[in-house]
């Protein structure tokens, strides 16, 4: 069985536990930080708000059901949407896409050689 991260991710009052596999939850770390650093430069009305990756950890017992765990794959997808789904004009979303997608493969393939094994 593969070993899992877990990141712990905050907006606001909200937390959001996102399961990865442990080779890609730096991935998801340094992307959080890139996307933050480029916020502030789109220009666009539908730039979604997104939680700051505040902690990693190795284990995780959640004792309250209100905060569900949220698989990495599904996660980046969810990113991935409200990312392309951005009508920026002055600002190119190329670069950031690109990065989200990456990330988005490379899980696809881990859980896909997950499953065959």
């Amino acid at each position: 069985m593969a070993k899992m991260r877990f990141g712990i991710l905050k907006l606001g009052d909200h937390l959001e536990f996102v399961e990865m596999p442990s080779t890609h939850m730096y991935q998801l770390t340094a992307l959080n930080r890139r996307l933050h650093k480029e916020l502030d430069k789109l220009t666009a009305g539908n730039v979604p708000r997104l939680p700051y990756l505040i902690a990693e950890c190795d284990d995780l017992e959640l004792v309250d059901e209100q905060y569900p765990v949220t698989g990495g794959l599904e996660y980046v997808n969810r990113l991935e949407s409200a990312f392309a789904a951005i009508e920026e004009n002055s600002y190119p979303l190329i670069s950031l896409l690109t990065e989200i997608r990456a990330l988005q493969a490379q899980l696809e393939q881990w859980y896909e050689e997950e499953t065959d094994q």
